[in-house]
C-alpha cells in the first residue's frame, strides 16, 4: 500500500466511526421496533454496516 497522508488517515478514521455509529443506532431502533418488518429494516442495515466497516478494515491490512 502506498503512503496516506494525514488527511486521507482522518478521513478513514472518520468513515469506520460513521459505520460504528449506524451500526449502533440501528440496533437499537431495532430493539425498539415493535413490527417485525420494521426490526428486520433495522437489523439488515445494522449487519451491513458492521460487514462494510469489516471489509473497509481487510482492505487497509
Amino acid at each position: 500500500m502506498t503512503n496516506i497522508s494525514e488527511l486521507d488517515l482522518q478521513n478513514l478514521r472518520h468513515l469506520l466511526g460513521g459505520f460504528d455509529t449506524t451500526h449502533c443506532k440501528l440496533q437499537e431502533y431495532a430493539k425498539a421496533a415493535t413490527d417485525t418488518q420494521v426490526k428486520q429494516f433495522f437489523e439488515k442495515g445494522a449487519q451491513s454496516a458492521m460487514q462494510n466497516k469489516q471489509q473497509l478494515m481487510k482492505f487497509l491490512q
